[in-house]
């Protein structure tokens, strides 16, 4: 064993103790392949998962603004990309010839994705059917949202006669909703299909503010 020493007068320094020597532990060969095996399983786990995100799909698109009720032709669909596609249900662009020729069952918005629930086989106007609009106080609409094809009754308000008395009776129209719109104004628009005999009595109430709109049966 060496000691420390130091010249002149005072204490002899404590012994320097030898470092230690650790000793490294070898990894088993086992598991060294195992660590590996799950470094690469990681990596494909987060290439697939990029893959995923990134895949993307040839769907249709709305080319132009399209009325409810109009007959689709090529002119108003136009194919896009879109990545990552999950959640949602578009139309693939290979499914064209099966749109082409269907009718908008709601306004339909250029750049949107169309979708099956936006079209429709049957037309919404009747042969002896014409289409008007209605423009009603959030409080005055039945539902939440109407959708196409709801059944609903058109029914006069009372109003004052000119002797100052209130008339009781009604007078009632079916019509089934085309569409409906809630504008930025406060004002919800709902399109009509009403019978041609209803529609100058219909358009005289509207105008008068005498009519009130009852849901009967919803699609």
């Amino acid at each position: 064993m060496s000691l420390a020493t130091r010249n002149g007068p005072g204490p002899v320094d404590a012994p320097v103790a030898p470092p230690k020597v650790v000793r490294q532990r070898r990894m088993r060969p086992g598991l060294l392949g195992l660590a590996v095996l799950l470094i690469a399983l990681g990596g494909l786990g987060a290439a697939f998962a990029v893959t995923s995100v990134r895949a993307t799909g040839t769907y249709l698109a709305v080319a132009r603004p399209v009325a409810v009720g109009t007959v689709l032709s090529a002119d108003d669909l136009m194919s896009v990309q879109v990545a990552g596609g999950q959640g949602l249900k578009p139309v693939a662009a290979a499914e064209i010839d099966d749109v082409i020729g269907k009718r908008a069952a709601v306004t339909l918005t250029p750049g949107t994705l169309v979708t099956q629930a936006q079209l429709t086989d049957k037309p919404l106007l009747g042969p002896d059917q014409q289409q008007l609009a209605l423009g009603l106080k959030p409080s005055e609409v039945p539902a939440r949202t109407l959708r196409p094809g709801d059944k609903v009754l058109l029914v006069s308000t009372p109003t004052k006669t000119n002797d100052g008395r209130t008339t009781t009776s009604a007078t009632r129209f079916t019509a089934t909703v085309i569409d409906s719109d809630s504008p930025e104004t406060s004002t919800v628009v709902v399109y009509l299909a009403v019978s041609v005999r209803d529609v100058p009595a219909v358009v005289a109430l509207a105008a008068e503010q005498r009519i009130a709109l009852v849901l009967t049966g919803s699609v």
